[in-house]
């Protein structure tokens, strides 16, 4: 199963938390968050893809960050329509990960998922909060028995060290791609704890 650390801010703890080799790391091109990031995002070491995270942002706007900062993928995490996906798919190249988020709390209507699976390279289903991420707490993992599709997808929400064992039981016949985490890995927001994802990614592997 593979790792997504997001939220990434500061350029040292980026290096330090790159040093630990998870497939993905995220960077969030969302003024109104405290994640936000304003620096360029550092070279990172072979095999770790920079995803680019997004709330309702311009296609513009997107693709010019993808291309400042050289990112492998985007994250939509706003009300981001079908048609806007497509539109941003023959905008980007094909190289070029798009990943769909939905929020999640008790219970989810899967069928809202059809019209996206044809622009979109993966799903990330994340915790419904105040915040379009990074609430701190996992949503109803049982909901999850219902989805109806091939398409692989990240589970994010709130996961933390505790959440090893359950995510080692979860039903193997659902295409998880990625575990993502985030806010249960902070020193404060933007900086990770080195040591807590040292261990969590010792476990996880």
């Amino acid at each position: 199963m593979k790792l997504k650390v997001c939220g990434m801010k500061y350029r040292e703890n980026i290096e330090a938390v790159a040093g630990l080799q998870p497939d993905y790391l995220g960077f969030i091109f969302y003024e109104k968050s405290s994640r936000n990031n304003e620096d360029v995002v550092p070279k990172l070491p072979k095999g770790i893809k920079k995803i680019g995270v997004f709330v309702n942002a311009s296609i513009s706007f997107i693709t010019e960050k993808v291309a400042t900062h050289n990112l492998d993928g985007v994250q939509l995490h706003g009300e981001e329509s079908p048609e806007f996906c497509k539109d941003l798919r023959k905008q980007v190249s094909q190289k070029i990960i798009i990943i769909k988020v939905f929020s999640i709390k008790e219970e989810f209507d899967f069928t809202v998922l059809k019209n996206y699976e044809a622009f979109v390279d993966y799903f990330l289903f994340d915790t419904k909060g105040k915040l379009p991420g990074g609430n701190g707490f996992t949503f109803n993992w049982e909901v999850l028995h219902d989805y109806p599709s091939k398409k692989p997808f990240f589970l994010s929400g709130g996961i933390g060290i505790d959440h090893l064992e359950k995510i080692k039981n979860i039903n193997p016949s659902l295409p998880i791609h990625a575990i993502d985490v985030n806010s249960k890995f902070e020193l404060k927001p933007g900086l990770k704890n080195i040591e807590l994802l040292t261990e969590f990614i010792k476990d996880l592997k």
